[in-house]
């Protein structure tokens, strides 16, 4: 059964490149746009893997991964923050609320692919 990742990011061709990306790998993809609507899709549909903007309008991706680093289902589900920052402070910020990795865009779909099959395995 193909995995269900959960995609969250403001920017529409960010989130279509992604579903677009992982789709070709058989992976089934949700799209929301801040984090407020992220969450409520988390707590809709369990997911296998989720992957956060960190500045998005209404909630944060910080802020995001530490709401569902509180509920249960979402306790050890990987989850990876993909956006335009890289510097230590905030990749820290995101280790300490529970991000499981970091992915700097722009990225390549070779090396994002990569990242998402060795914490989420779609076979």
């Amino acid at each position: 059964m193909a995995k269900t990742v959960i995609s969250i990011d403001d920017s529409l061709s960010v989130r279509e490149t992604v579903r677009m990306t992982l789709a070709s790998q058989g992976y089934q993809v949700a799209l929301a746009e801040d984090g407020v609507k992220g969450l409520a899709l988390c707590q809709q549909r369990k997911a296998d893997l989720v992957i956060t903007d960190l500045n998005m309008p209404n909630m944060d991706g910080i802020n995001l991964i530490a709401k569902l680093r509180q509920l249960p289902e979402y306790r050890f589900t990987p989850i990876l923050m993909l956006t335009t920052e890289s510097q230590d402070q905030k990749k820290m910020a995101g280790k300490k609320a529970g991000a499981t990795g970091w992915i700097v865009k722009p990225f390549k779909p070779e090396k994002f692919l990569a990242v998402v099959n060795k914490v989420c395995p779609n076979n």
